[in-house]
């Protein structure tokens, strides 16, 4: 399964409005289209995990992820703030590109750890940062994600 099969328009936010690092992961969770109870069971498991150290990798990129009962199956989302926020990333520079992953607790196939590694090859080419501030469009992200990944 490719990157490009699990994003989805409605999935893709280039103006996240949050302030903050739990604003950011609420936001971000919403775009899932998740139920209420469900949406708060993920923000929960994100923030614990969050908790356990920064998914800020540096270079204004952040893939926050956690495992979670209130998901059946691997699901993503992208955010981008303009401009950045403190996220405790690795190397203190505000973060601005956010890729969620959540997947079940347990899957036969392992999707997450591919989906996880597929994000961090993407965000991890130097070309990709730049690419993703020239976004107007969630259709090119999406065309980004395709040709890149």
């Amino acid at each position: 399964m490719s990157l490009r099969d699990l994003f989805s328009p409605s999935a893709v936010e280039l103006d996240l409005a949050a302030s903050s690092r739990d604003e950011v992961l609420a936001e971000l969770v919403s775009l899932l289209g998740s139920p209420p109870t469900e949406q708060a069971r993920l923000l929960k498991n994100l923030r614990r995990r969050e908790n356990l150290g920064s998914t800020g990798i540096g270079k204004g990129m952040a893939i926050p992820h956690c495992r979670s009962d209130a998901v059946d199956e691997v699901r993503v989302a992208y955010g981008r703030k303009p401009g950045g926020l403190e996220f405790g990333a690795l190397d203190g520079a505000p973060v601005r590109h956010f890729f969620l992953i959540v997947a079940p607790p347990a899957e036969v196939s392992n999707e997450y750890l591919k989906v996880l590694a597929q994000t961090a090859r993407l965000v991890k080419d130097p070309e990709v940062p730049s690419l993703l501030e020239e976004l107007a469009e969630p259709s090119e992200f999406l065309r980004l994600v395709v040709d890149r990944s």
